[in-house]
């Protein structure tokens, strides 16, 4: 029977993660389990910054966005050093199951430790949607619905003003919340690394709305497939046509989270607990369909990033007509 157990928060934060730490300490105190909080993630682990955690600790969490553990990056992890420290810290506070909290460079982590001997549950949450075997991510739902409600703003005024907004999305390898997002707000153009573009072809396409009395349009673009400034100002000297651009930046991480992603942190904290009770060491949990699933760590760490859906392609294509 476990005794104690540690939670984490690691890499970049995303609505939804203190619902989920919250799930995992009242899942565990509930099965008679101490919760360590580990603060500022991999790092903290390092630095030895640990918190007790108790239903206390976690009540009026729900709500907030962000991470009340902190997060932070930490080189050190990826050396074989860090890595012993790491464990031999887990060690002297009497650990016996860790649960991560992360994308993929934190799962990667997740699987280290547990190599060493550590029983590790991962969860994942990344805003970019790029985590193979879930669907989706933590975070995802609450990030594309700040992204919605920002360019139905800008919708507004492009309208008000006849002109062309380039509004650059979160995505450096993964386009997911570029191309749902164009299909979720009715924007015109989707624009992500997953596939090429010809920018000639979209200022033919502007100039052919702009004679047929469409004068505003939206092009959305994921950070991995181009700066929004530069498509902008390209756009503009080609055309003529008043572009402006707009980075969505960090703004799509924070809020408070959607009902969706606080069920699905209820949903991954619990089953993550109960994947440690039940000896489901080394495995990530994730949703396929309505189901809950464990995935093994090695296999979601070396399958790369997950693909958009085909469908999405062609809805967000199809319908910009």
């Amino acid at each position: 029977m476990l005794k104690r157990i540690a939670v984490l928060t690691s890499g970049g934060d995303c609505s939804g993660m203190n619902a989920t730490v919250r799930a995992v300490v009242r899942s565990a105190l509930v099965s008679g389990i101490e919760v360590i909080g580990i603060q500022k993630g991999y790092q903290g682990l390092m630095d030895e910054l640990y918190i007790a955690l108790n239903t206390r600790s976690v009540s009026g969490v729900v709500q907030r966005g962000g991470t009340f553990l902190q997060t932070a990056r930490c080189k050190e992890m990826r050396t074989p050093e860090g890595l012993q420290r790491a464990c031999d810290n887990l060690k002297k506070l009497d650990v016996e199951g860790l649960v991560v909290i992360g994308g993929d460079g934190s799962l990667a982590g997740a699987h280290a430790i547990d190599q060493k001997g550590i029983p590790v549950v991962g969860i994942p949450a990344s805003i970019d949607n790029d985590i193979p075997f879930t669907s989706p991510s933590l975070g995802v739902d609450t990030a594309l619905n700040n992204i919605i409600r920002a360019v139905d703003n800008l919708k507004d005024t492009a309208s008000s003003h006849n002109r062309a907004f380039v509004v650059e999305v979160m995505g450096r390898n993964c386009g997911y919340l570029t191309v749902v997002a164009t299909i979720a707000t009715g924007a015109e153009y989707s624009l992500i690394p997953e596939e090429p573009f010809a920018l000639e072809d979209i200022c033919a396409d502007l100039r052919r709305r702009y004679h047929e009395g469409r004068n505003n349009s939206i092009i959305m673009v994921a950070e991995g497939a181009g700066r929004a400034e530069d498509i902008a100002a390209q756009i503009k000297e080609r055309i003529g046509f008043e572009t402006r651009a707009i980075v969505l930046g960090h703004y799509q991480r924070g809020g408070s989270p959607t009902a969706f992603d606080r069920l699905l942190g209820a949903r991954f904290g619990r089953a993550a607990v109960d994947g440690l009770v039940q000896g489901r060491s080394g495995t990530m949990v994730g949703l396929k369909g309505a189901s809950l699933i464990y995935s093994k760590l090695d296999k979601v760490t070396s399958a790369g990033i997950r693909p958009i859906n085909p469908m999405f392609h062609y809805l967000a294509n199809s319908l910009s007509i």
